[in-house]
């Protein structure tokens, strides 16, 4: 029996990465709620892992957790200093991730919110930065070098390229700038994640759920790569975090704080109990949605069903 959808369309608090509103589709199952949320420009055969993974959170389920509650950072959008604080103590965290290297923005914008978040954090908080690929490797070793001295937890994504951020981690190591590199684009959207491991390329993985085909999948990917894991939200509603909860639970170790905490992000839920961050961590439980303020228009409905029924029609 093919699950009940519904789709839903809600603002963002603040632009994200050129983002104002998140929409997709959440879909029940004999197991519960799943979501199924590529991006629009996302196309087949993409996006057919986001949908394996909805349906593996409806009509399947996932792996029993090994802890109760995950761990995860607060998200930093690319504000200016005087707001970065504030979005870094949200829900607790002791954790901060800032988004770098926006378009518009210059290396000394980056240089006042990185700080602005450790002042705020303290010197026992924990700072990683995102520029989503936006550096080459020579822009990288500058920023990173100015930046590392915020004792840089990571730097997630500075090159778009696989043998980029290979490159990048030997530039560093022979300028003694110590910053780890964590993957996450080039180990999602490169149709080879595991060359980051065989290239070196890394330090930490990044995972998210519905980019990787589901949490079993994800499990099995973290064992091949061999190194330490965070997972990552896709800006999901509470139904799409909800997975990526379960796969943090269910990780046989969780060395670092999770970027699942992006529900902050958004300015109504598809749930009354949204899976936000409490004293730095969220509990480990599935999401049912309710009210209907969050429910898209015609006109979007029917854009997003037309999508779902191309990946239909090439999956089934």
């Amino acid at each position: 029996m093919r699950p009940l959808t519904v789709t839903y369309d809600v603002p963002l608090t603040t632009c994200f990465r050129g983002v104002t509103r998140r929409s997709g589709i959440v879909l029940q199952g004999a197991a519960g709620w799943g979501e199924w949320s590529p991006f629009p420009e996302y196309t087949r055969p993409e996006i057919d892992a986001w949908w394996r993974a909805a349906l593996e959170a409806a009509e399947v389920g996932w792996p029993a957790p090994v802890r109760s509650r995950v761990p995860v950072n607060s998200i930093v959008p690319a504000v200016d200093a005087e707001r970065a604080g504030a979005f870094a103590l949200a829900g607790g965290c002791r954790t901060a991730k800032v988004k770098v290297a926006e378009r518009g923005q210059s290396l000394a914008d980056d240089m006042a919110r990185v700080e602005a978040v450790r002042d705020a954090l303290g010197a026992s908080g924990r700072v990683r930065i995102d520029a989503n690929g936006a550096w080459d490797v020579d822009e990288a070793v500058r920023a990173l070098r100015a930046l590392a001295r915020f004792d840089l937890e990571y730097a997630e994504q500075p090159c778009a390229g696989v043998e980029e951020l290979a490159e990048l981690r030997v530039r560093l190591a022979r300028s003694g700038v110590d910053v780890p590199v964590a993957a996450d684009e080039s180990i999602r959207r490169s149709g080879d994640p595991e060359q980051v491991a065989a290239l070196d390329a890394a330090d930490v993985a990044v995972l998210k759920v519905q980019p990787l085909g589901g949490v079993r999948a994800c499990l099995e990917l973290a064992e091949r790569l061999a190194m330490p894991v965070v997972v990552s939200s896709a800006l999901e509603s509470s139904v799409g975090i909800a997975a990526g909860v379960a796969l943090a639970a269910a990780l046989p170790e969780l060395p670092y704080a999770c970027g699942l905490n992006t529900v902050a992000l958004l300015a109504r839920d598809v749930t009354d109990r949204p899976l936000a961050a409490v004293d730095g961590a969220i509990e480990v439980r599935r999401v049912v949605p309710s009210g209907n303020d969050w429910r898209a228009a015609d006109e979007l409905d029917q854009w997003w069903r037309r999508r779902l029924s191309e990946v239909e029609e090439g999956t089934w």
